[in-house]
C-alpha cells in the first residue's frame, strides 16, 4: 500500500531512467522516505553503483522502456524480490532538440518511442500491480507539455501527448490509482548532452547553465506528492526555475 501521509507506511516504487538525473534523485528521496525502489535503466553500471549506495532498499534491474519484453522481465523480478508495486515513476526520456525536418527524423522517432510509448508500455505492464494495492502513477512530463517553441516540435509533441494520456488515465483509473504529472522546466541533468544538432545543443547548454534547478528539487516534489493522504492527489505540478521566462 502507498504511503498515507507523513506517518504512513511506505511501499515499493519502480523508477525508469533511474541511472541519472531526476530518476536517480527520486530513488534517493524515496529511500529516504522508507520506500524500497526498483531501479530500471539500460546502464547497468550506473544503477548497480546507485543500488550499492542505497543498500538493501534498492534493486537494480537492466531494462529498456522501448523493449516490452525487458519491462515484463523487470516486473517479474520486482514481483519476486519485492512482492508488490505501489508507485511507478515514468521518468525515462530523451530531449533531442533541433529544427524539424528530415535531418532529425531519427531523433523524432526516438523521442516518441522513449518519452511517450515507453511510458505507455511500462504503465501497461505494471498497471494491474498498481491497481491491486491502490497505487500511484507519476509521469514526468515537461514545461514543453504546455508550451512549444521553435526547435522542440517533436519533443513538445511527446510531452503534450504525455499530458493528454495522463489526464485520460486520471479519470479512467480513479480512485484506485492516483495519476500525477510533474512538468519541470530546466533541470541540470544529462538531457542536453545528447542533442545532436550543433547550434541547438550549444544554445540549450548555455540556457541550462544560466538557470537550471537541481534534480533533487524535482525528486523532493515527487516524494511529497506520493506521501500525501489518499484522499487527495497532486494531479499536475508545474515547476520552473524562478528565472525561467517560459
Amino acid at each position: 500500500m502507498s504511503a498515507d501521509g507523513e506517518g504512513g507506511k511506505a511501499g515499493v516504487a519502480v523508477i525508469t531512467g533511474a541511472s541519472s538525473g531526476i530518476g536517480e534523485a527520486t530513488a534517493r528521496a524515496l529511500v529516504g522516505k522508507g520506500y524500497r525502489v526498483a531501479l530500471l535503466a539500460r546502464r547497468s553500471d550506473r544503477i548497480e553503483t546507485l543500488a550499492g549506495e542505497l543498500g538493501d532498499l534498492a534493486l537494480p534491474i537492466v531494462a529498456d522502456v522501448t523493449d516490452r519484453a525487458s519491462i515484463v522481465a523487470a516486473a517479474d523480478v520486482v514481483d519476486r524480490e519485492f512482492g508488490s508495486v505501489d508507485v511507478l515513476v515514468n521518468n525515462a526520456g530523451v530531449m533531442l532538440l533541433g529544427p524539424f525536418g528530415g535531418d532529425q527524423r531519427d531523433e523524432a522517432r526516438k523521442m516518441v518511442e522513449v518519452n511517450l510509448l515507453g511510458a505507455m508500455t511500462t504503465t501497461e505492464v505494471f498497471l494491474d500491480r498498481l491497481r491491486s494495492g491502490g497505487g500511484d502513477l507519476v509521469n514526468i512530463s515537461s514545461v514543453a507539455g504546455r508550451t512549444a517553441r521553435p526547435g522542440n516540435a517533436a519533443y513538445a509533441a511527446t510531452k503534450w501527448g504525455m499530458n493528454g494520456w495522463s489526464e485520460s488515465l486520471r479519470q479512467e483509473l480513479q480512485p484506485d490509482v492516483r495519476v500525477m504529472v510533474i512538468e519541470p522546466g530546466a533541470v541540470a541533468t544529462e538531457l542536453t548532452q545528447h542533442i545532436t544538432h550543433g547550434p541547438t545543443k550549444e544554445a540549450s547548454e548555455k540556457f541550462y547553465e544560466q538557470m537550471a534547478i537541481l534534480p533533487e528539487d524535482i525528486a523532493d516534489i515527487i516524494a511529497f506528492a506520493v506521501t500525501r493522504p489518499r484522499r487527495l492527489t497532486l494531479n499536475e505540478v508545474l515547476v520552473r526555475p524562478t528565472s525561467q521566462p517560459g
